[in-house]
């Protein structure tokens, strides 16, 4: 493996030429920087990122935090944070976060020391543990969060409502998330304030996570508990389709029998018989807003919107019934 000493030889010129080529800090002349280029390229140089943040206190890494890589949205939320990480130059080192585990505290200690130049969370109460470094929320986004990019989960519990009260809803489950999750307790208040004012009855599940095997359980249990059920408002899509296969199970018809709306629009929904109908949240662009917010709070630029709210979308498929013509 080549060394800087060497490029710098091959090139003609000093160490400190070929730094300040590297870091784009200090002047150096067109003619110089042309020849490092060409013996970076020619000795297939890399820099040592490690010594570099040793050096300079930061890194061109960032710490990002999930709670469950396990399920599907948040690999689509990690493609936006990548895409727009690596077009800022940084990398991504992962940290998963089990729900309800303490393992935030040791992966914000493992980033302080890896130098890392920022961190983004999908975590709650990452904010009570951080080290000295710039953080970005994402996702699961508090009051007290500065900086934050997340949907608008109230809208997307009335748009889920909504649609089920247009199609002939009878008795409904709600499925409500944890209630340690800011957004699941955004989104039952979206569903409430559509169902309250109704005269439509309803039962509210809470979860203790959004977890593939929560799901199944919870979707027994609904079935056991409640018996008849005409309609589930689901607070993610793994619960909506634990509910659509436990149903089928049993011999109901969906939607005949039971109409399902999920939460997320996770890739599985769309290819799942009958097709999901759900609130598509824009994962992928809450991932990548995200990164560059971060990347603008690490390079200390002016910054007019702190936290970004991102409107969901109804996506209707074949697990509802037809609407009500009124």
């Amino acid at each position: 493996m080549a060394t800087i000493k060497e490029v710098a030889k091959l090139a003609g010129v000093s160490v400190a030429t070929v730094s300040r080529t590297l870091n784009k800090n200090g002047y150096v002349s067109e003619n110089a920087r042309e020849k490092v280029e060409a013996a970076i390229k020619e000795l297939e140089y890399y820099p040592n990122e490690v010594a570099r943040s040793l050096f300079q206190k930061t890194s061109k890494m960032i710490g990002l935090l999930l709670p469950d890589i396990s399920n599907p949205y948040f690999p689509l939320l990690m493609k936006g944070i990548e895409e727009s990480a690596r077009e800022h130059g940084y990398s991504i080192i992962l940290g998963n976060v089990e729900e309800g585990s303490e393992a935030g505290n040791d992966y914000m200690t493992l980033f302080a020391q890896q130098n890392v130049a920022g961190v983004l969370s999908a975590v709650e109460n990452t904010l009570s543990h951080q080290q000295a470094m710039p953080v970005v929320m994402l996702d699961r986004v508090m009051e007290v969060d500065d900086y934050a990019v997340y949907t608008n989960d109230v809208k997307g519990g009335i748009l889920a409502a909504q649609a089920i009260v247009d199609r002939d809803p009878g008795k409904v489950v709600i499925i409500a998330g944890p209630k340690t999750v800011p957004g699941a307790i955004d989104r039952l208040i979206g569903v409430l304030s559509v169902l309250n004012p109704t005269n439509v009855e309803y039962e509210i599940v809470e979860t203790q996570s959004f977890s593939i095997k929560e799901a199944e359980v919870t979707a027994k249990e609904i079935f056991r508990r409640y018996g008849k059920i005409d309609s589930v408002i689901a607070s993610n899509d793994l619960f909506a389709l634990a509910v659509m296969k436990e149903a089928q199970r049993r011999g109901s018809r969906v939607p005949e029998d039971i109409q399902v709306i999920g939460y997320d629009n996770i890739p599985f929904s769309q290819l799942v018989y009958p097709g999901l109908t759900t609130i598509s949240q824009p994962a992928f662009q809450v991932g990548y807003q995200a990164a560059d917010l971060l990347v603008r709070r690490i390079k200390q630029k002016d910054i007019q919107n702190k936290r970004i709210k991102l409107d969901p979308e109804l996506v209707v498929r074949d697990s509802l019934r037809e609407r009500e013509e009124k």
